[in-house]
Order: structure tokens, then sequence, then C-alpha cells
């Protein structure tokens, strides 16, 4: 019998999977996670995971705050 893949979608993230997909280091979201500025996360079990909405929501925030900034060109 021939199982087809898991096609279901993604509902969140391991620590190491959002750092790979976000481009950032282990170090720097912990960091970001003491001061407060990192994603929602969500224990389960012994597990730290961020689900999908609160890494869409944590991206949008950090949208916000970029064009808050005044841009480096000029």
């Amino acid at each position: 019998m021939n199982k087809s893949p898991n096609t279901s979608p993604r509902a969140a993230y391991s620590i190491k999977e959002f750092c790979d997909a976000h481009g950032i280091t282990k170090v720097t979201i912990y960091k970001m996670l003491k001061e407060g500025t990192g994603p929602r996360i969500m224990k389960v079990g012994a597990r730290t995971l961020i689900s999908t909405e609160a890494a869409a929501e944590w991206r949008r925030q950090c949208e916000e705050g970029a064009q808050l900034l005044p841009s480096r060109r000029r």
C-alpha cells in the first residue's frame, strides 16, 4: 500500500524551523524572547513551538516597526 505524503498545512514551527524559515539564529530568537520582542510561543510537553499565526503576527509587527524608521537611503 502506497501512502501519500502528509499534505496538511503547517500548524507550528519548532524553534529551529522558525529560525531556518526566517534567517535568524537561535541566539537571536532567544534574545528576542527574553526582551519580549519575539513571537508568541507555546509549550507542548517539553517542546517549544511557534504557531504559524504567531509567526505571521510577529512578521507584521516587524514590518510595521521598520516602516517607522527613517530610510537609510539618500
